[in-house]
């Protein structure tokens, strides 16, 4: 019998509150979520409805008002600048709507910077970097600019980047929202793919119902509240 794989990513009342007064706004209102490790999860829910406050907090990029976010057993709230920066370098990759590439580095250097800020040698950052670009298949690519490449190679070469320092979790905030259907589908998949082989624990916050399909599981938040968690059924083989 297969082991499961332990809990990575644990939330305890994780609440937050922007505002005050009239002004309140509750984005996460006592969320309860156990994340294991290796699991891709889909954070599904209306615009406004605290997926991005989620991922956010995950990502040490914000702090909860009150309850806990833990990874790998470690509070987030604890960590100083220094050791939150540090955290979401070593530990997490970044996929965003609108690709955030760098528009003056040809592909190879966007996809290695990360490798390289985090004390990785220039040859070996390229080199893990050339490698990525393979994988998701855009080896004839390395030295084009991100404006010579489609909206869709140009989400590829975001995969690669977030995957280059060898994160444990890779936060995907709508990655699918500025492609076609057609062409985000096919990310999508490529996206599964790529974590799996890697090992990694995949967060795809998104209100586009298309993106369920490629994972293990769906959780739903509205106003802030946990309004669903599923298990997504496997795909027949062939449909993948």
């Amino acid at each position: 019998m297969e082991a499961e794989a332990p809990i990575l990513i644990r939330l305890r009342g994780a609440e937050r509150v922007f505002g005050s007064g009239g002004a309140r706004t509750v984005a996460l209102a006592g969320l309860d979520l156990d994340i294991p490790a290796g699991q891709v999860l889909a954070v599904v829910g209306p615009s406004g409805s605290g997926k991005s406050t989620l991922l956010h907090l995950v990502g040490a990029m914000d702090t909860p008002t009150a309850g806990r976010v833990e990874v790998a057993g470690r509070n987030l709230a604890e960590l100083d600048d220094a050791a939150a920066a540090r955290y979401r370098r070593e530990t997490l990759g970044f996929v965003f709507q609108f690709f955030n590439l760098i528009p003056t580095l040809p592909v190879l250097e966007n996809v290695a910077l990360p490798a390289r800020l985090a004390g990785l040698a220039a040859s070996d950052a390229q080199a893990r970097a050339a490698e990525l670009l393979a994988r998701v298949g855009l080896a004839s690519k390395l030295a084009a600019y991100p404006d010579a490449l489609s909206g869709g190679q140009q989400q590829r070469v975001a995969i690669a980047r977030a995957l280059v320092n060898r994160p444990r979790i890779v936060l995907a905030d709508e990655p699918t929202g500025a492609l076609d259907q057609a062409t985000g589908e096919e990310v999508l998949r490529l996206l599964r793919e790529v974590v799996r082989e890697a090992g990694v624990t995949l967060l795809m916050a998104t209100h586009g119902e298309n993106v369920v399909a490629v994972c293990d599981r769906m959780i739903r938040i509205v106003d802030g509240k946990l309004a669903a968690d599923e298990l997504v059924p496997a795909a027949p083989p062939g449909d993948a």
